[in-house]
């Protein structure tokens, strides 16, 4: 009886905290929004502040009442700069921290010989399977405890098998089926104080659990993405679930039953409805790439007409419409769509006039420098180095980096982004990991110190003859 009052308790307690933390991250200013987003990119002004008023309209939106909140359409933003300055980070960082559902996709997966490419309507579909997979792993933290508690019940079940009676041994008693009583409750009591404290945790049992080998696959032309998922629910639905035993110990039954018992306690269908909500409200689509669909000069012959093609089926998703998934239909009016693109060759006034009408924000991003490329090293919180120094402590090894190496890092990276190619922030990870090769080769097999320094002539030994070199520069690319 206590178990089936607390459940609903903790799960309203947990959505509560759920519901709390939501409005805490779509309520922060665009000051804070920025400041955020500061802990993880560096520089790139302009570009914060855009999607940061983005985000905070969004929250505006919500408050407004009435039918003017359907009124309110997102302004979509262009970013244009160079590869690896941040632009994809700014956008996934951006719905991380408003906990909104992500999707990116490349606008050249939309095109190829002959505009062969995937159906542009795939990007929301995936938009609301992920929408699906995020609310259903909140609600799943919301039941965690009543599954907990089930499964447990489960394993006691394996462990000592309930030995049930009747009260009444004639059956029925005024008109109603008489109570059951187990004989064994005092042992199954015992073993289940046993295992609350962990002290059967590898006691070997054997479970019965649903069987997730492959369904068939139905596959259906290009185009026809929601038909063949369509199919493969109604013929999945229309066969029965298989199971299969295992021998397994407690501890690991513990994991493979409490998904399953979690699903029996959600609604899918609740679930669903608020993911579809949820994706069209809150939903970021970033398109990157999308200057190489552009048609330069206005150019109408070959290749171009698949380009203008990509375009012309981006444009209803982009501008508002309906979208038929698995889930429901889901409608793009109120989804936000970054787009990003180096556009060396092609601009943005290269498309076509009703897409650009879309993406009424346009912000450039700079090319980093050297000074750009120190902050990348030091500042952020998942700052290359910090992530190599995690590496190397478990091998029980601290890495120490000097401020000059580091410099000299930062120096070597610019260096060779302007005389070879530009890729941006993407270069520290190829020279880190050539500085860094021989280290991460020898450790722990022939490293004696447990402290390794990186100097800055270190830094030169190893980078300076390749970066110099313009025919070496493949080492490094």
């Amino acid at each position: 009886m206590s178990t089936t009052q607390g459940s609903p308790m903790l799960a309203t307690t947990l959505s509560k905290d759920a519901l709390t933390q939501q409005q805490k991250l779509q309520s922060l200013t665009p000051r804070e929004i920025v400041a955020e987003l500061d802990k993880y990119i560096i520089g790139q002004g302009n570009a914060k502040k855009s999607v940061a008023i983005a985000l905070r309209n969004r929250w505006r939106r919500q408050q407004v009442q009435g039918s003017m909140r359907d009124e309110i359409m997102p302004n979509n933003i262009i970013m244009i700069g160079p590869t690896g300055v941040g632009k994809t980070e700014i956008a996934r960082r951006l719905a991380k921290l408003a906990g909104a559902p992500f999707v990116k996709v490349e606008a050249t997966k939309f095109t190829e010989v002959g505009y062969v490419g995937r159906d542009v309507e795939s990007m929301i579909r995936d938009l609301a399977e992920i929408a699906v997979n995020i609310v259903r792993a909140e609600k799943q933290e919301e039941v965690r405890l009543a599954a907990h508690k089930a499964v447990e019940m489960r394993i006691l079940d394996v462990l000592i098998p309930p030995v049930v009676r009747r009260a009444g041994s004639f059956g029925f008693e005024n008109g109603e089926e008489a109570e059951e009583v187990i004989e064994n409750a005092g042992t199954r009591d015992k073993f289940l104080a046993q295992l609350q404290n962990g002290d059967l945790e590898d006691r070997i049992i054997e479970i019965e659990i649903q069987d997730n080998a492959p369904q068939m696959q139905v596959l259906g032309p290009i185009g026809m993405d929601e038909m063949s998922m369509n199919l493969q629910d109604m013929l999945g639905g229309m066969m029965p679930k298989r199971t299969k035993k295992r021998k397994v110990t407690v501890g690991e039954a513990r994991q493979l039953l409490e998904q399953e018992e979690a699903e029996k306690l959600i609604d899918m269908e609740a679930v669903t409805r608020d993911a579809i909500t949820r994706a069209e409200n809150t939903g970021i689509v970033f398109i990157d790439e999308i200057d190489k669909v552009a048609v330069a000069n206005g150019g109408t012959g070959g290749p171009d007409v698949s380009r203008s093609g990509v375009q012309r089926d981006l444009l209803p998703i982009v501008e508002g419409s309906t979208v038929s998934t698995k889930y429901g239909a889901l409608r793009t009016d109120h989804v936000l769509f970054i787009a990003s693109g180096a556009f060396h060759v092609a601009k943005p006034s290269d498309l076509i006039p009703e897409l650009q009408g879309r993406f009424p924000i346009r912000v450039e991003l700079e090319s980093l420098q050297e000074e750009d490329f120190y902050k990348i090293l030091t500042i952020p919180e998942n700052a290359l180095i910090k992530q190599y120094q995690a590496l190397m402590g478990s091998e029980d090894l601290t890495l120490v980096f000097e401020e000059a190496a580091i410099r000299e890092i930062a120096a070597t990276a610019a260096y060779v982004n302007q005389e070879v190619v530009n890729i941006g922030a993407r270069r520290l990870h190829t020279i880190l990991t050539t500085l860094l090769e021989e280290i991460l080769y020898n450790t722990p097999d022939n490293v004696a110190d447990k402290t390794v320094t990186i100097t800055a002539n270190l830094v030169t030994e190893r980078l300076t003859g390749i970066a110099r070199n313009q025919d070496l520069s493949k080492y490094i690319l």
